[in-house]
């Protein structure tokens, strides 16, 4: 069988970090996987990029200036919403043409339009799409943030400014997929459990098929190892408990650097002597600009894209820490339990699915920063670190192996292949 997956990014965010991952662990379980992105970033010949880069980049552009006109000028919101209205046409693509399945992923930000994806399903070709966040299910945005007007019709959008009424640009868009969806052939995929609850509720996804299954994780790559050595390849200190925290933009609010920096705080009101004995490490990009608001001795690392590198940055902490405030099945807390590290999160999203609490880590209750600094309290002095670890460990190869991930996602190509079959 061979599997095409379509992602906007090569390797930048964590939609394009489990595609790779997924491609990977179909060939190695004797799938033909290719990966299209809108640029190669890589010499991999499994990875291919589209042509005429600034072919791309104008698709971009374009969607971006019709969405900044839409917010009246305002950058506030630019990237939280998509249209679609612009991007590529990959069904003359040879990659496209030998493909049995077309698995699409992120492909927002120019890289597919609406009109791209119909000409995509009129192919006759078997659609999977795996959503990494909420987009395919709602007209504009990636997360509902407490709107449930996706669950009868987007409209009246909160992210446009007034709203902008039944007629708004969310409501067309959401019209457009409602026409797209109809009578087509996608077996829709959620990474989490939260997530599939949250589609199933679209009324954009009524009728049509939606399970999830979880990202897989290299194993061989995330894995415990020596923590000294860790710590001496990435230069974090040998002699304090570390407290970390990731995510590919810090100061992203969605990833609750403002809790976390709150949570620390109390942290270290409470504790004053822990000042002496921990401190933090930031990894991701303007790691740099929250150093002066954290009460502890911090280490910002910016962004790592070496799966090595970023494997010995969480063997080297005690603690992880992402409380986000909407998420799906976040990457760096499976990375970070793969290598035998707690984590404390928020019981939002598909948090829960991965935190065992006081098992694996510790789950506070969502925006509650006594309890996030209860949390990472009871991780650094008063859990069993060796049992957490363990558990963590054990949690990882029982749900994300890429074998267990790869064998689910076979049975589904199978299935919407045999259902094309019948259905012609």
């Amino acid at each position: 069988m061979r599997v095409l997956l379509v992602n906007t990014n090569e390797r930048t965010g964590g939609a394009a970090v489990a595609a790779n991952r997924l491609m990977e662990a179909l060939k190695n379980n004797g799938e033909k996987a290719k990966m299209l992105v809108a640029e190669k970033e890589s010499d991999r010949i499994t990875v291919v990029g589209l042509d005429h880069a600034w072919r791309q980049r104008w698709h971009f552009l374009w969607e971006r200036w019709c969405i900044f006109n839409k917010l009246h000028f305002s950058h506030n919101g630019l990237f939280d919403i998509d249209i679609a209205n612009s991007g590529n046409d990959i069904t003359g693509l040879r990659e496209f043409k030998e493909a049995d399945i077309i698995h699409l992923h992120w492909i927002n930000q120019g890289m597919l339009s609406l009109g791209g994806i119909r000409k995509i399903l009129r192919s006759g070709k078997p659609v999977v799409w795996t959503m990494h966040d909420l987009w395919p299910a709602t007209g504009i945005c990636h997360y509902a943030r407490g709107c449930e007007a996706f669950k009868t019709g987007c409209h009246n959008c909160p992210l446009l400014p007034g709203g902008g009424g039944d007629t708004d640009l969310s409501y067309k868009v959401w019209q457009k997929k409602k026409n797209l969806y109809a009578g087509s052939n996608i077996f829709f995929v959620t990474c989490s459990r939260w997530l599939e609850s949250q589609a199933k509720q679209s009324a954009l996804l009524t009728g049509q098929r939606v399970t999830s299954i979880p990202n897989t994780i290299d194993t061989h790559v995330f894995c415990p190892e020596d923590k000294a050595e860790a710590r001496l390849r990435v230069g974090l200190p040998a002699d304090k408990r570390i407290i970390l925290f990731v995510s590919h933009k810090v100061t992203d609010k969605r990833k609750g650097m403002d809790y976390f920096i709150k949570s620390l705080q109390k942290l270290a009101a409470d504790n004053p002597e822990m000042k002496e004995n921990t401190v933090v490490a930031v990894m991701g990009t303007h790691s740099e600009d929250v150093v002066s608001s954290l009460p502890f001795t911090t280490y910002p690392l910016g962004y790592i894209e070496n799966d090595h590198s970023i494997a010995d940055v969480y063997r080297s902490s005690d603690v992880y820490v992402l409380p986000s405030l909407e998420d799906n099945l976040p990457n760096t807390i499976m990375e970070a339990l793969a290598c035998g590290v707690p984590c404390v999160g928020f019981h939002v999203g598909g948090i829960p699915e991965m935190i065992d609490h006081r098992q694996n880590g510790y789950v506070a209750n969502v925006k509650d920063t006594d309890d996030l600094a209860a949390g990472i309290e009871w991780v650094l002095c008063e859990a069993d670190r060796e049992a957490l670890s363990a558990s963590a460990v054990h949690k990882v190869a029982l749900n994300y192996s890429q074998q267990s991930v790869a064998m689910k996602y076979i049975e589904v190509y199978s299935e919407i292949s045999a259902l094309k079959k019948y259905i012609r």
